[in-house]
């Protein structure tokens, strides 16, 4: 099966337009960044080809690299361990090519010839579960849960300064040097 860059533009276009697409996109790059898959080789080159797909329980993408920059399958092996499905395919994108001279045409048209380049498909398919279970914007810690606008705030406003001068303080203080 062959990918058609049509195809791939008009996937584009469907996420564009709502925002439920958007907001499952985010959330399902959400999960594979928070996984640590980009710090496999070749994951930060992929492009969305397909989806979202929405089922009841999961959310399906299909992304494309080029054949010889396949993504390294450890990555897709911790995504196994957290109920996702991995599926590996080769296919080839299929392109119209850049026209130099009217050789570049279809005989009889005005549509120029097609090329090919041969790519892998990743088909990652993700349970709704796991991408609800990774919180927009804030950081689970030993059962206590922070929101990072609130961390950002305080740096904003200073108070990280305000307690390491306490500290500074205590420490210098004859009280604490006499110990």
């Amino acid at each position: 099966m062959a990918t058609s860059l049509h195809d791939i533009i008009q996937n584009t276009k469907k996420v564009y337009i709502t925002d439920s697409n958007l907001t499952t996109l985010l959330d399902f790059e959400r999960v594979i960044d928070e996984l640590d898959i980009y710090t496999f080789l070749n994951w930060k080159k992929g492009e969305l080809v397909e989806g979202p797909i929405y089922e009841k329980y999961f959310v399906t993408c299909v992304f494309m690299w080029p054949q010889k920059l396949m993504p390294d399958p450890r990555g897709a092996e911790r995504l196994l361990d957290y109920g996702c499905e991995i599926r590996y395919k080769k296919s080839k994108l299929i392109y119209p090519i850049k026209v130099n001279s009217p050789n570049d045409f279809e005989p009889g048209g005005k549509m120029p010839k097609l090329g090919s380049k041969p790519i892998w498909l990743v088909e990652i398919i993700m349970p709704k579960k796991l991408m609800q279970e990774i919180h927009r914007g804030s950081l689970e810690i030993e059962d206590e849960l922070l929101d990072l606008s609130d961390i950002d705030r305080a740096y904003e406003e200073g108070l990280d300064q305000d307690s390491y001068k306490i500290k500074n303080e205590q420490s210098l203080s004859p009280e604490t040097q006499n110990t």
